[in-house]
């Protein structure tokens, strides 16, 4: 995908993701269950580094800081996110003259200050060029916890490999033009969802890299919906879910399980019977998906056989949950489960009585 299109910004992927909660050892309980490992801690500041393979979680308790604030208002959630970019002077400078909107990140003595600007619901999108080994971040601002091991594998989680924003309707096609103007993204997807009683869109926007790939969801009802109802429960635009890739989903997820981690309610029996009608010839397990409630999507006809192996947990920080992804040679985000999974929300909805069918 890097060489479809220019890469002005210098893209190379995701560098953190940032956390807040205003209910104390919440995110810290969260990520242990997922198999992350608390790293390093902040020299100056009640900041806290969670590694799995490549990814970097942040968990940012500091009183009185943007993270806090942002806390407050909405509730555990991700109040931040960095771009990993070739030279963060440049990126920023860009970033402003293109009409971002700077964000002045307090810093303490001998802290790096790291460029950002205002992003979806006012967090902070940072641009960040330490990310070599010795070099980072973290090697700067953070002491390594002595005997823990820098780089754990955890359950085998890997990279992120996407990043879901819920909006307010009508405002899909303003933060697409956000990232399209600022970092040249291009959208890669779209969808529209229909229930029986509600509907979505989705926009899948990925930068130049090919590594970063932010859907946007709306509602495209009148109705109380599933994004109207994370919207009112999170209090505004923001981070929906945070998807993780693994080359192994079912191991991944069997350490999960037994971690205790809650998953999403799985689909009834007759997804999995029609998965071979669906994707003939797909060659998976059906048994060992169906067990573990795992979706299954992607491509087996035409000569092509791509595909796509994914599962979600249950909302764990406010209205914000995880996704756990396995590709194999699928590019999407699982378009073929998107019904089955509205629609299977679209019921809890109901059940809860969140949503009213007459």
């Amino acid at each position: 995908m890097s060489d479809l299109f220019e890469n002005p910004m210098h893209l190379m992927g995701f560098e953190f993701v940032e956390f807040a909660s205003p209910v104390p050892g919440l995110l810290e309980s969260v990520f242990s269950m997922m198999g992350f490992s608390k790293v390093a801690r902040h020299r100056s500041k009640d900041v806290t580094l969670f590694r799995q393979g490549g990814i970097n979680f942040i968990v940012n308790n500091e009183p009185g800081s943007a993270a806090a604030y942002f806390a407050a208002e909405h509730g555990p959630s991700a109040c931040g996110m960095a771009f990993r970019v070739k030279d963060s002077h440049q990126a920023y400078a860009r970033a402003l003259e293109l009409g971002a909107q700077p964000l002045d990140m307090p810093v303490g003595p001998m802290e790096l200050r790291l460029p950002a600007i205002k992003g979806i619901g006012g967090a902070p999108l940072y641009l960040i060029d330490r990310f070599e080994e010795g070099k980072s971040i973290y090697d700067i601002d953070f002491e390594f916890i002595e005997g823990v091991d820098r780089n754990p594998p955890g359950a085998g989680l890997r990279v992120i490999d996407h990043l879901t924003h819920n909006v307010y309707r009508g405002r899909m096609a303003y933060w697409a033009a956000f990232y399209e103007k600022l970092f040249n993204f291009r959208e890669i997807r779209y969808f529209d969802i229909k229930g029986e009683y509600t509907g979505l869109t989705s926009k899948a926007m990925s930068a130049p890299d090919g590594k970063i790939r932010i859907p946007l969801n709306e509602e495209s009802s009148k109705g109380a919906g599933q994004i109207e109802e994370f919207l009112m429960q999170f209090n505004g635009e923001g981070i929906q879910h945070i998807a993780l890739s693994t080359d192994d989903l079912i191991g991944t997820l069997d350490q999960l399980r037994a971690a205790g981690l809650p998953l999403m309610t799985a689909p009834p029996a007759t997804y999995y019977e029609m998965l071979e009608g669906r994707l003939p010839g797909h060659g998976e397990v059906v048994a060992d998906l169906q067990a573990r409630g795992i979706l299954l999507d992607g491509v087996t006809q035409g000569g092509q056989h791509r595909l796509l192996l994914q599962i979600f947990s249950s909302t764990m920080l406010g209205p914000v949950f995880f996704e756990f992804i396995q590709r194999k040679g699928d590019e999407g985000f699982g378009e073929g489960n998107f019904k089955a999974l509205f629609e299977s929300i679209e019921r809890d909805q109901i059940k809860r009585g969140v949503l009213a069918t007459a």
